[in-house]
């Protein structure tokens, strides 16, 4: 975390958190959603209009991968100066990028050591990481199976795509949570 961002925290304990603005789809692009992208529907609803402007200046994606972190809950932010952005997760909290070494790395850039390969009944492909759990981007799905069959890479292990966020720790949707809170 940024030091400018653990000053503004320290100084401003008591700003709110903020849910629903912020959304990571399945590619790890980032969008913002204002009040109107809300009112059409959950991020990952698949509804027109529902996910949001993505966000492209790459300081923002920079600042915003540098103070991305998880809570106790398993609620994925991104820590904004003393206010906590809850994040709206497409399908996981990782989009991992393979390249054709098997070197990972997240959508923030950071490098991930490799633990387990997981594919769902949809097909989608997992990895479960030093850092944590996610989706191999849509462009790397093919360099996985050549590492798979190359031998280089265990066999993936099947696994029911309702069960990956208790499984592996982490809530889709941070503002559905807030909202069923008593």
């Amino acid at each position: 975390m940024d030091e400018i961002v653990r000053q503004a925290m320290a100084k401003w304990p008591d700003v709110p958190d903020c849910y629903g603005w912020l959304g990571l789809g399945a590619r790890g692009d980032w969008y913002l959603r204002d009040a109107q992208v809300q009112a059409c529907g959950p991020f990952a609803s698949g509804k027109p209009g529902a996910r949001g402007a993505r966000l492209v200046h790459e300081a923002l994606l920079s600042f915003i991968g540098r103070n991305y972190a998880a809570d106790a809950r398993g609620c994925w932010f991104f820590q904004n100066g003393p206010q906590r952005v809850y994040v709206e997760l497409d399908v996981a909290p990782w989009i991992w990028r393979v390249d054709e070494n098997g070197v990972v790395t997240s959508h923030t850039q950071q490098p991930a050591s490799l633990r387990q390969v997981l594919t769902d009944e949809l097909g989608r492909v997992f990895l479960q990481t030093g850092l944590g759990f996610g989706l191999v981007h849509t462009q790397d799905v093919g360099r996985v199976a050549d590492l798979i069959e190359s031998g280089r890479w265990q066999q993936p292990k099947a696994v029911a795509a309702e069960t990956l966020p208790s499984r592996f720790g982490y809530e889709p949707s941070p503002q559905r949570r807030a909202e069923l809170r008593p």
